[in-house]
C-alpha cells in the first residue's frame, strides 16, 4: 500500500498539535461490535469523546454474531469491526470467506475462560488438588481427561462451544485440551466441523447465547469472553475452569478490523481511528485501572455488553469468581494498553497461523517465510506507530507509553500452560514440538491413520 504509506508519512510530518486529524476523507462511521466486554475500546472512545475530537461521528452497532459482523466488514455496509483475531489472517489466506482485511490495531490482552456445567466440574474435582479447601489454580486439561473418557465408554458425546471457528477461543480451548492429553480434532478442506479423530466435539455458538445453551444441557463446557464465564457463574449453571491468561499469559485477543481498501482510499480516517482508539485504551487502563468502575457502568448499557454491571465488574475491576464465593485477584484478565497490548505485532499473527496449521485448517505445510509475509499482510503496526507518534506530538500521550519493535516480533516466550516456548520467527519448529497436532507436511489423513 505504497500510496496510503506516502500519505500517513506527510501527515505525520505536518501534523498541527490538535487532536482533530486533518483531511478526513469519511467523517461518518459505522462500526460494528458483539457483545462482550473486551469490545469496551470502542465503547470509550465514543462516550469519552475521543471519535469526536479526532473530528469523526461513530455510530456502534452490536452484530448478532461474528459471521454477521465479517459479512458486515467486507460488503462496505460496516466501515470497520471489533474483530476476532482470526478472521482478518483468515479471510487473507481464504479459509472461509476471502477477503483483503486488515489491523492496526490490537484491542486487547486476555479476557476469556472456559466454562464447564456443574456436573462436569464435580466429576473433574476428583482429579484437581485441593489447599484450604479450594482448588489449585491453574486447573490443567488432565483433571478432564477422565470425564471425558468416562462418558466415551457410556457412548454420549462430549460436547463443547466456542464463538468461530478461527477464534482465539477455539485456540485457546483447543490448546488446553491437547496439553492434559485430549485430542480436540482436525479439520480438512472438505470436513469444516473441526470434530475428525476429536474425543471432544466442539462447535459454534454465539457468545451471548453460551449460557443458556449450557443450561440447556446441549453443550457440556465452553471457551468465551466476559462477562459470558462470569455469568454461569452468577446462574449458578457452570464453573469457569481456567482463564486464558492461564493458558497463555498475555496472550492477544480481539483486533480492530477493515477492509485494505478503506484504509486505503481512507488514509485519514484510518489514522483517526487508530488514534481514538489508542486514546480509549490509554483511559481504560490508566491509574491501575481507576477509570473501570466507569467503563463498567458504560459497558452495561444495552446498547453495547448489555450485562448486568455486577456481572461485568466481577472480571472488569481486577478480579475472577470461579466458583460462587471464589473469588481470586485477576488484576490483568482484562489488559487494554499495558504491555503493549494495542501493539499489532506480526508474532501474534504469526500463533494465530500455527494453530490453524496444527489442527488442519491450512491443510498443508508452509514455509517460516510464508507465516512472516501472511502476517505481514495483515498486522499494520506502521499504521499504529504513526497515530502513537501524532498523539505524542499533540500532547495526547508519552513516548515512554510505547515500545515500537524494530521489526514487529515479541521476544520469545513460554508463558504457556505447557511450557513450550513460542517464537514467532520460527513457527514450523514452534508447531513440531507441539504435543498433539499437525507436524511438517503432515495432512490429517496421516495424523488420524
Amino acid at each position: 500500500m505504497t500510496r496510503l504509506s506516502a500519505l500517513l508519512l506527510t501527515t505525520a510530518l505536518s501534523l498541527p498539535a490538535h487532536a482533530e486529524t486533518p483531511g478526513i476523507e469519511k467523517p461518518d462511521l459505522t462500526l460494528g461490535f458483539i457483545k462482550l466486554t473486551d469490545m469496551a475500546p470502542l465503547a470509550i472512545a465514543k462516550e469519552k469523546g475521543f471519535f469526536e475530537e479526532e473530528g469523526l461521528a461513530v455510530t456502534l452497532v452490536a452484530q448478532s454474531n461474528w459471521k454477521v459482523l465479517l459479512d458486515g466488514v467486507v460488503s462496505g455496509e460496516l466501515d470497520g469491526a471489533h474483530m476476532l483475531a482470526g478472521q482478518p489472517i483468515a479471510a487473507s489466506i481464504g479459509y472461509g470467506t476471502k477477503a483483503a482485511l486488515v489491523t492496526p490495531f490490537s484491542m486487547d490482552l486476555n479476557g476469556n475462560a472456559i466454562t464447564v456445567s456443574n456436573e462436569v466440574w464435580e466429576a473433574m474435582k476428583a482429579n484437581v488438588p485441593m489447599s484450604d479447601g479450594k482448588p489449585v489454580h491453574p486447573i490443567k486439561a488432565e483433571a478432564l481427561k477422565p470425564v471425558v473418557e468416562a462418558y466415551a465408554d457410556e457412548g454420549t458425546p462430549f460436547n463443547l462451544g466456542m464463538v468461530f471457528p478461527v477464534s482465539t477461543h477455539n485456540y485457546e480451548l483447543r490448546y488446553w485440551l491437547a496439553a492434559g492429553g485430549i485430542n480436540p480434532g482436525f479439520y480438512t478442506p472438505d470436513d469444516v466441523s473441526g470434530q475428525i479423530g476429536g474425543e471432544v466435539l466442539i462447535s459454534v455458538t454465539p457468545p451471548p447465547q453460551m449460557p443458556a445453551t449450557l443450561e440447556a444441557g446441549t453443550i457440556l463446557g465452553y471457551a468465551v469472553g466476559e462477562p459470558w464465564n462470569q455469568a454461569a457463574v452468577a446462574k449458578g449453571i457452570g464453573v469457569p475452569v481456567i482463564t486464558d491468561y492461564d493458558i497463555w499469559k498475555n496472550n492477544p485477543e480481539k483486533v480492530f478490523g477493515l477492509t485494505a481498501a478503506f484504509v486505503e482510499e481512507n488514509p485519514q480516517t484510518t489514522l483517526a481511528l487508530t488514534k481514538a482508539l489508542i486514546r480509549a485504551a490509554i483511559w481504560l487502563d490508566e491509574g491501575d485501572n481507576a477509570n473501570r468502575a466507569e467503563a463498567v457502568e458504560i459497558l452495561s448499557r444495552p446498547e453495547y455488553v448489555g450485562a448486568d454491571a455486577a456481572v461485568i465488574a466481577n472480571s472488569m475491576t481486577g478480579t475472577f469468581e470461579f466458583e460462587k464465593g471464589d473469588k481470586r485477584p485477576a488484576p490483568d484478565f482484562n489488559v487494554f494498553f499495558r504491555y503493549n497490548a494495542t501493539f499489532p505485532y506480526y508474532s501474534d499473527a504469526v500463533w494465530t497461523l500455527t494453530q490453524m496449521r496444527r489442527w488442519g485448517q491450512i491443510a498443508e505445510g508452509k514455509p517460516d517465510a510464508w507465516y512472516d509475509e501472511t502476517a505481514k499482510s495483515v498486522y499494520k503496526p506502521e499504521i499504529y506507530k504513526l497515530a502513537a507518534e501524532a498523539l505524542i506530538a499533540e500532547g495526547k500521550a508519552t513516548a515512554d507509553m510505547f515500545d515500537f519493535d524494530a521489526d514487529g516480533y515479541r521476544e520469545p516466550t513460554a508463558d504457556f500452560i505447557d511450557g513450550v516456548t513460542y517464537d514467532g520467527k520460527a513457527p514450523n519448529a514452534y508447531i513440531d514440538s507441539l504435543t498433539i497436532g499437525l507436524k511438517g507436511d503432515q495432512t490429517v489423513a496421516d495424523a488420524t491413520n
